[in-house]
């Protein structure tokens, strides 16, 4: 690894590295999570990524630190431990959050220097940011995974505290710009998991933006401990998640439309 470029003394922030993940992008990859996001959606599994602030969670009784200061040389190091298993699979480095743009001189450096070692990269994105941020992107990332949550804008804000304009527009621009786009969506009971609310993203990825893969993933409970375990209150209630019939039903509209959907991703 090349360790004279200035890139490798970038410093973010990060809350956990994940090795051996075969979700967020393809094959076997390292997914580096990136503290703070613009967003605060009810239903986020990582709370501890929201604020860019360290922070300290109790964790079976027990306060963990939440957060720490690094380099690209340091997440490098464990980066390349697993080159091999990506060569193999197809794998690579995803960084995930929180929200990645939220740090895009880290990032960008990041993925730099996983491309000057030959690794393979992906990012998992709201794509709630300007433009001029990420457009840098575009020659540094393999895959963008980004999340559609809903067509609706005001519903949208409802759940999320912020408008979709910005994202879709963000999106055209990425498909306009022939970027490598997998289009995720979050199935969040009383928000987006009616057969036409699906069908609509569906409709704007397939036909809009012409993307050709799609994952619907149901919503699930597992960020609770999480919310208790920070001191705050978990805004979805006892809301169950989708039964495995509901998600073939919705997986089956979507793919009406031509596009191919996945449940999971």
């Amino acid at each position: 690894m090349q360790t004279d470029n200035s890139i490798y003394n970038t410093r973010g922030r990060i809350f956990d590295i994940q090795k051996f993940s075969v979700h967020d992008g393809p094959g076997i990859r390292t997914i580096i999570f990136l503290k703070g996001c613009v967003l605060r959606c009810r239903w986020c599994c990582n709370p501890e990524s929201q604020n860019w602030e360290i922070e300290t969670m109790l964790q079976n009784g027990v306060k963990k630190v939440i957060g720490y200061e690094t380099t690209v040389a340091e997440v490098m190091k464990t980066v390349l431990q697993d080159k091999p298993y990506y060569r193999r699979s197809g794998g690579g480095v995803t960084l995930s959050g929180g929200e990645t743009l939220c740090q895009p001189e880290f990032a960008r450096a990041l993925f730099t220097a996983c491309h000057e070692n030959g690794v393979n990269t992906a990012i998992e994105t709201t794509l709630c940011a300007e433009w001029d941020v990420i457009e840098p992107f575009l020659p540094l990332i393999d895959t963008f995974l980004v999340d559609i949550k809903h067509m609706d804008s005001e519903k949208h804000r409802e759940f999320t505290t912020q408008p979709n304009e910005l994202i879709h527009e963000n999106i055209k621009k990425l498909a306009h710009a022939g970027a490598n786009l997998i289009v995720r969506v979050p199935v969040i009971p009383t928000f987006n998991d009616t057969p036409k609310e699906l069908h609509d993203i569906a409709v704007f990825a397939y036909e809009e933006l012409g993307v050709r893969e799609m994952h619907i993933l149901p919503y699930h409970r597992l960020g609770y401990d999480k919310y208790i375990g920070l001191g705050r209150d978990y805004p979805m209630g006892d809301l169950p998640s989708p039964d495995k019939d509901k998600m073939e039903m919705l997986r089956r509209i979507c793919a009406s439309t031509g596009i191919i959907c996945h449940i999971g991703g």
